[in-house]
């Protein structure tokens, strides 16, 4: 038998001194509270990513869930804006106050740090990874049963940085109905299962639009292949949003919390609270 080298790693033997690998995961501060993390990715931007977090945060929080937004897309944050908050953010030297939406929704985003949201976020990637985390362990969660991230589109540092440092227990993947879905779709299903974490299923965003006259559903954009994707990724189809003037509105107005999407995106909700 060769010398050890206590390098595990490599190394199949079942010894005495045999150690696991060490958890990358970052702790949660003391004072806070995460029951839930669900992780909302793309595998590209302009796919309407944020619109579908803050739609499900909204939903849970109408069945009375205490829910949370943590923005992880740092080069391109939107919930703020989306909920109607403008303040910044608040410390008491300790930890960073996350902002709540009209009914409570907690939020934090690096617009909330910034002079304006405007001022552009010219960061390398590890910066911007070390803020992700310190939103994780330095914010006060209070009491959270459901926290949704919106991730940044791609499979780059960020969406690593977040998969390997926050207990995620659970991918939704969104998608529009383009021919490119299924390859897009992959991209972000084969990253979920590099990092072991369970795919709950797929949202299609800009899935058509109803007909105000007979109610029939065109599609603008081309059939629908998310099905398709879904089975081949053993997954599902959680649900199909269809393209309506009064959620740009909403968004625009900050009052996304006006919007009912329960008829869209309840099952969506359904499978995160039966984790």
């Amino acid at each position: 038998m060769s010398e050890c080298n206590h390098d595990c790693s490599h190394c199949s033997a079942s010894c005495g001194e045999r150690q696991q690998p060490e958890s990358m995961l970052e702790k949660l501060n003391d004072r806070s509270s995460v029951k839930k993390v669900i992780a909302v990715v793309s595998g590209k931007g302009g796919v309407g990513k944020s619109l579908v977090t803050a739609l499900a945060a909204c939903e849970a929080c109408r069945r009375g869930k205490r829910v949370a937004v943590l923005d992880a897309d740092i080069t391109g944050p939107s919930v703020p804006r989306t909920f109607g908050i403008t303040e910044r953010a608040e410390s008491d030297g300790e930890l960073i106050y996350p902002r709540l939406s009209k009914n409570g929704i907690q939020i934090m985003s690096i617009n909330l740090l910034l002079e304006q949201d405007t001022d552009p976020v010219v960061w390398r990637g590890p910066i911007i990874a070390g803020v992700v985390k310190q939103f994780w362990t330095d914010v006060f969660w209070q009491d959270v049963d459901i926290m949704f991230i919106d991730m940044p589109p791609g499979t780059g540092d960020v969406p690593l940085t977040v998969f390997q440092s926050i207990p995620v227990d659970g991918i939704i993947v969104v998608a529009s109905p383009q021919e490119l879905v299924s390859m897009i779709v992959e991209k972000a299903v084969k990253m979920a299962e590099m990092m072991k974490i369970p795919v709950l299923g797929l949202v299609e965003n800009m899935s058509y639009v109803e007909c105000p006259d007979c109610g029939r559903k065109i599609p603008v954009f081309g059939e629908s292949h998310i099905e398709e994707a879904a089975a081949a990724h053993q997954t599902r189809v959680l649900a199909k949003l269809p393209i309506r003037p009064e959620f740009a509105a909403a968004i625009d107005a900050g009052a996304v919390e006006a919007i009912d999407a329960s008829a869209w995106l309840g099952p969506l909700v359904d499978a995160v609270e039966a984790l």
